[in-house]
């Protein structure tokens, strides 16, 4: 199939001019549509883990982690459709809308469910708004930023969604102690889901006309973009280069100890005796440092290059899980938490920018539906992994494999990505 412009005439008349500044109020627009689709996933790091033990009787670490699980799965292959589509220039705007559409019925089902099976099947319909509403955003802030500010757009990007996963993180443990944990802190996804679908739907633009502007330099316009097979992109996405190999893995690294963060942490501490206020304050200043820290991070990668920042953050990561699992109080539990919030803050906007550095304009959503497919991929395989290791040899032996794991990605990583990525 090949590249057709599919925007507005008005669009396609306007000068396309690149820069964050210069679009700034769509910009702006954007990040506020993913602070909300942070705050949809915020709404489950804290309560949702709790829920199998305290409201269905779930014992199993395993059987626990299945809800992340679903999850993972779910947003891994909308990540890598949602790529495929943009690389055939299907409307951002109404596929922005149409994913805020899956997150409807998700408190919902939450505060209705009957079993724990409803849990597995909500965070399912979650994964899938959350891989096609994030890709857009962030395919939608590298459109409008264009080349040379790629790196603090992602920066931002990802600074307003894990600020949302913070806040409603830390909000819903909150609630819960206060409350219960069903169904009080749940009313606040019918809030997020609805101002989500309200500004994308009314407000949001399509930015096809600057990806066009921007490959017309490099003379790409000129020719028809022939998107790839699915197959086909997934290999060339992955193993193409040195570069795409170092992010594909370090991505996947990186939400495989962030699945174990999400999925085990909650029943990890509540069993070392915290209280939900407790958890909720660890639970959240992970993400909290994660969002805040993306902004600079992504801007020194502008400076500095890719590789330094992606290295450093993932052994910083290993190093704080390592700790996690040794630490026994309040305090050692937070500053890990802290810490592991810094690595993955230095990483997250990093292997983005990497990915649209290594590859054309008309490529890049393509090649960011691949990458993000095998970094979410390692949140069901952390979901996985982190239960059951749990369940045959023990939570701090779960947590311990993991942090060394992230840290032996860190170091093939500083092999595979020899070269400076600019």
């Amino acid at each position: 199939m090949t590249w057709h412009t599919a925007q507005p005439l008005e669009e396609r008349q306007a000068p396309a001019a690149h820069g964050i500044l210069a679009n700034w109020q769509q910009f702006a627009l954007l990040l506020a549509v993913t602070a909300f689709i942070g705050g949809m996933a915020g709404l489950e790091r804290t309560v949702v883990p709790l829920l199998a033990q305290r409201e269905f009787g779930i014992a199993s670490a395993a059987a626990a982690t299945s809800f992340l699980a679903s999850f993972g799965l779910a947003k891994a292959l909308s990540n890598l459709f949602t790529g495929g589509l943009l690389a055939r220039t299907v409307s951002t705007r109404g596929m922005l809308v149409a994913g805020w559409v899956f997150a409807l019925p998700v408190p919902l089902a939450i505060i209705w469910a009957p079993a724990w099976g409803w849990i597995v099947a909500a965070n399912a319909l979650l994964g899938v708004q959350q891989g096609i509403t994030w890709s857009l955003t962030i395919n939608m802030h590298v459109d409008l930023a264009g080349p040379r500010g790629r790196g603090l757009a992602l920066g931002l990007n990802e600074t307003a969604g894990y600020v949302g996963v913070a806040a409603a993180a830390f909000v819903t443990g909150l609630i819960a102690q206060a409350w219960g944990v069903r169904p009080e802190p749940f009313y606040l996804g019918i809030v997020f889901s609805t101002a989500g679908l309200a500004l994308a739907a009314l407000m949001v633009r399509d930015t096809g006309h600057l990806v066009a502007a921007e490959a017309l330099p490099t003379g790409v316009a000129t020719t028809p973009f022939q998107a790839l097979a699915l197959p086909r992109a997934v290999g060339r996405f992955t193993f193409g280069a040195n570069e795409l190999r170092a992010t594909s893995l370090s991505g996947f690294v990186n939400n495989l100890n962030d699945g174990m963060a999400w999925s085990l942490l909650p029943i990890f501490l509540a069993g070392r005796g915290l209280s939900i206020g407790q958890i909720a304050a660890i639970t959240a200043a992970y993400p909290l440092v994660w969002g805040v820290l993306q902004t600079p991070a992504g801007w020194a990668s502008d400076h500095i290059g890719r590789r330094v920042p992606i290295i450093g953050g993932m052994v910083i990561q290993g190093a704080a899980i390592v700790w996690l699992g040794m630490a026994g109080h309040f305090t050692g539990w937070l500053i890990s938490s802290v810490l592991l919030g810094v690595g993955t803050a230095l990483i997250y906007p990093t292997l983005l920018a990497a990915v649209s550095d290594a590859v054309s304009p008309f490529e890049r959503p393509a090649a960011l539906g691949v990458y993000r497919f095998w970094r979410d991929s390692g949140t069901l395989a952390g979901a996985l992994l982190a239960g059951l290791l749990a369940d045959v040899f023990g939570y701090v032996a779960a947590i311990e494999t993991i942090g060394i794991a992230t840290v032996l990605t860190g170091l093939a990583a500083a092999c595979l990505m020899k070269r400076r990525v600019d």
